[in-house]
């Protein structure tokens, strides 16, 4: 059976088994591919996907289709809220003090050429490798696109502790980029 994303929401709603694996196998990839950007690692990466699964397969009672596309929207807003969830619980302010003293801003800009020839994997491990706290602000501002405001509110901080993390997270990644760069060429 074919599954369209209205049919597919309305079998999970029901709990049937079919639809749960369908929705599994159209949407694992995506959504783990999310839980790396948050999680840092693999095996984190992998057991929050993991919690997820079980989380969504539960809440699809709050799942309203409103046409094609949101289906796979709820699932990654979704996934990135049980992502932050999980910060806060594990720390009550998911940020990490800033040493204003060691990391300075990067105050000349990257080659976008050059940016735009390293692999996805490349940027995404580089990511995965920041700071938590940097690496969370510059997930919400950078992929999910949610202001300095919406994040401070998210995250328990304050607007200014959002930017400077953000500016944080940019410095120490374009640091790593550049030294990438630099072992790349012959």
């Amino acid at each position: 059976m074919e599954f369209t994303e209205e049919r597919l929401a309305e079998g999970c709603r029901r709990g049937e088994a079919a639809a749960r694996r369908e929705l599994y196998d159209r949407y694992a990839g995506r959504l783990l591919a999310v839980c790396l950007r948050y999680a840092g690692d693999r095996a984190a990466a992998e057991d929050l996907l993991h919690d997820a699964f079980l989380k969504l397969y539960g809440a699809f009672d709050r799942f309203r289709y409103r046409g094609p596309g949101s289906l796979r929207a709820w699932l990654e807003r979704s996934t990135v809220n049980l992502a932050i969830e999980r910060l806060r619980s594990r720390n009550r302010r998911p940020t990490v003090a800033l040493d204003e003293g060691r990391l300075p801003l990067v105050e000349e800009a990257l080659d976008a050429g050059a940016v735009a020839g390293l692999s996805h994997e490349v940027l995404l491990r580089m990511v995965g490798e920041l700071p938590e706290g940097y690496r969370t602000v510059f997930n919400l501002f950078c992929i999910e696109g949610h202001s300095h405001r919406e994040i401070a509110r998210m995250l328990g901080i304050n607007e200014k502790s959002s930017s400077s993390q953000l500016a944080r997270a940019r410095a120490l990644l374009a640091s790593r980029v550049r030294a990438y760069l630099q072992s790349q060429e012959p």
